[in-house]
This record gives C-alpha cells, structure tokens and sequence, in this order.
C-alpha cells in the first residue's frame, strides 16, 4: 500500500501504480519441491516427520516468494519513477508472464520495456530487456545502485532510443 502511495506522486503521464504480481507457478513449483523433499524424510522420521518438513518448506518458500516479489516490484518501481521524473513518458505499467519470471511491462512511447525477474528470495535477479536487448544483475546488486541502474537505462531507452525513432 505505501509503495502504491508514494509512487502516486511522480510523473504525470504514468498513474503511479506497480500492479501486484504474485505467482501461482512460482507458488506450485515450491510445493512440488516442498513435496518432494519432505518425501525424502518419511523414510528416516515418519510420516509426522515428512509432514512437518513439507509445512516448513513450503512455508519457506511462500515467504521467500512474497519477499521475492515484493523486492522486484520496488525495483520495477524505483525505474519507472525515475525515469518518468527524469522526463521519459511513461504510459503505463502492466503484469506480464513469461516462464517461471514474474514481469511487469512498461509501456513507453519508445516501446514496451519488460522488467522482471526469478521473484524467490534470497536468489531473486532483476532483469530489463527492450527490443530484445536485455541484461540481468542480482536484485540486491541492483538495489544498492538503484540511480546508476536506472540512469543507465534512461539514456539507453529514452535518449538513444528517441533519436532512433527520428
């Protein structure tokens, strides 16, 4: 809820808000792994064993998918804020799916740019891609140079890519 307040605040041309994005499959592949590695257990401990294995597992793997998510939405955030306060105009920002990465899609009149990621904590990678051209770096790498990251992308995608378009 705070994310979606403060990020109301930049930009004119982009509502402001990053759209929700848990991931069902993301989700389902947690409680087939939980699954099978707490079968692994019933052998050694039991089937109380092997179930409290699964529940801690899969616990653990909701959490870390919850914090995945979350930490790729502020990230996704944090972009389009500012390149839209930087003076790129930003339509709009769309969930998107792609495999086993939660997406979000950033609608640009230099086209659409999908930013994203493996949303599962502590291994979560952003990844940016526009017309086909992508690049990936590790999230809490690119949480500690946020302003560089999104710099970067600004003059790759709003100052290259416009004189492209001309």
């Amino acid at each position: 809820m705070q994310l979606e307040q403060r990020s109301r605040s930049t930009g004119a041309d982009w509502s402001g808000t990053i759209p929700s994005a848990f991931d069902g499959r993301i989700l389902g592949f947690v409680v087939v792994i939980a699954g099978l590695a707490a079968s692994l257990n019933v052998p050694f401990g039991g089937v109380a064993m092997g179930l409290v294995a699964f529940v801690v597992l899969v616990t653990s793997g909701v959490v870390g998918h919850v914090l995945g998510e979350r930490r790729l939405r502020r990230l996704t955030d944090g972009l389009v804020a500012h390149w839209s306060a930087a003076g790129g105009h930003v339509d709009g920002v769309t969930r998107s799916a792609g495999g086993m990465r939660t997406e979000w899609t950033v609608h640009t009149p230099e086209g659409d740019v999908t930013v994203g990621g493996f949303a599962l904590a502590p291994i979560s990678r952003l990844s940016v891609e526009w017309q086909g051209v992508g690049d990936t770096v590790d999230a809490s790498d690119a949480e500690g140079h946020l302003d560089v990251l999104a710099a970067e992308l600004y003059e790759e995608i709003f100052e290259i890519g416009s004189s492209r378009g001309r």
